[in-house]
């Protein structure tokens, strides 16, 4: 039955914290043989609606389990940052109701994560841009700038202002709309920051832009099923602003087990403007990082995020996830092994 499908991978030989990367949801066996030889315990898939099926997630389940890798998220991409749902617009019922259905098919093959961002500008990425506003490079390779002076200059992404409350009203209609279908095929939902956590962009608030924000959307969802995808970079980005720095916002989430996922990013400074580096070379001391996670016992998945250069199956990739390797056998090494 597809409910009692379970996953034969390995895990994290490193007692909790399985590494993994972005992947593609239709692999061929060449990108199947980069995982078996980069060693990776997990990946993150986003498909779509069409694509999502019950029988392709058993079916990308069983080709992943087969070489030791753990299917951890698979995201609906036409349900992320849906201006329908963020902006409340004619059809966010039948939105919501697709999301019910990706729930439920997850659970049924046995897949327990999915992320989901409430953005309804994040998707208009020209240059100059909303989400950035111009590409620059890092290490020769090509990365995002986001300055915050330019993108105030922008239009409205949608033709109007959308308040803080509206947000909000929208916010709660979809969480309490899907929870109750997570809780029965009990699939956690990771709530992504909203990047970059300005208060408002393009005329539309952002209400996940800092501690305080996810802390009442934690109260909103009122479930133990409903957390935080942690992106460190989005955390970066915000500095003071966030409330707790990114090791700071780990152990808060991890101790109270709301911490489900993690985005392992870097930036060069915090806001009005910035830009995405290496994970090496922002001012983020990714160690610290890693060491937070080590301490909460976080047994999530990590993954590299918005890598410069582009993302699978570049080798800034391949660098990043070896990077992310090295720091985990150091924290595993110093770190005595948290209490579950």
């Amino acid at each position: 039955m597809a409910g009692l499908l379970t996953f034969a991978g390995r895990g994290s030989a490193a007692g909790g914290i399985k590494i993994g990367m972005t992947f593609t949801p239709n692999p061929r066996e060449q990108d199947l043989a980069m995982l078996q030889n980069s060693g990776l315990d997990a990946v993150s898939i986003w498909s779509t609606t069409e694509q999502a099926t019950l029988d392709w997630m058993l079916e990308t389940r069983r080709r992943l389990d087969a070489i030791g890798v753990e299917v951890y998220n698979i995201g609906c991409i036409d349900l992320h940052c849906d201006p329908t749902i963020v902006l409340g617009l004619d059809g966010v019922d039948g939105k919501i109701e697709q999301f019910r259905r990706h729930l439920a098919n997850l659970g049924r093959a046995g897949i327990h994560y999915t992320t989901y961002a409430h953005m309804a500008n994040i998707k208009v990425q020209m240059v100059p841009g909303y989400y950035q506003t111009a590409r620059v490079k890092n290490r020769g390779a090509e990365t995002r700038e986001f300055d915050l002076e330019t993108a105030r200059k922008l239009p409205n992404s949608h033709g109007r202002e959308y308040s803080e409350d509206h947000i909000w009203k929208t916010f709660t209609r979809f969480i309490r709309g899907v929870m109750p279908a997570a809780e029965k095929a009990r699939v956690r939902i990771g709530l992504h920051p909203d990047d970059p956590p300005v208060d408002t962009l393009g005329g539309v608030a952002r209400v996940f832009r800092n501690f305080e924000g996810f802390e009442r959307a934690i109260q909103i969802a009122d479930s133990d099923y409903f957390g935080v995808c942690l992106c460190v970079g989005t955390w970066a980005e915000g500095g003071k602003l966030m409330g707790k720095s990114p090791a700071d916002a780990i152990r808060y989430y991890g101790n109270r087990k709301r911490l489900f996922k993690i985005h392992f990013r870097n930036v060069d400074q915090p806001l009005p403007r910035f830009r995405e580096t290496f994970v090496d070379n922002g001012y983020v001391d990714m160690y610290q990082v890693m060491r937070a996670m080590r301490e909460v016992n976080f047994t999530g998945i990590a993954i590299p995020d918005h890598v410069p250069g582009g993302g699978y199956p570049q080798s800034t990739t391949a660098y990043t996830l070896g990077y992310m390797k090295a720091l985990r056998d150091r924290v595993t090494a110093e770190v005595p092994q948290p209490r579950a």
